[in-house]
């Protein structure tokens, strides 16, 4: 067994005991984790482009105004 294999078998016996916390700084290091300021780019592709049409589509003046839909139902606008 070489050295790499064998410190593989050391992190992954690492990685299936860890607490969550120790988790999110292996994230980190390895540099997998989304920051806030990328928050589109942690978005699912099919995500991106539902609101890159939706964007589209109310420039084009296919959208509803927004009192529009409150009085359309108002039951979702309810506390």
């Amino acid at each position: 067994m070489t050295v790499t294999e064998a410190l593989r078998i050391k992190v992954k016996k690492y990685i299936d005991t860890a607490d969550e916390k120790s988790l999110r700084e292996v994230e980190r290091i390895l540099g997998m984790k989304h920051d806030d300021d990328n928050w589109w780019g942690a978005l699912p592709e099919d995500v991106q482009q539902s609101v890159i049409k939706a964007i589209k589509e109310v420039d084009e003046g296919k959208g509803i105004p927004h009192d529009d839909v409150k009085k359309m139902y108002p039951q979702w606008f309810t506390r």
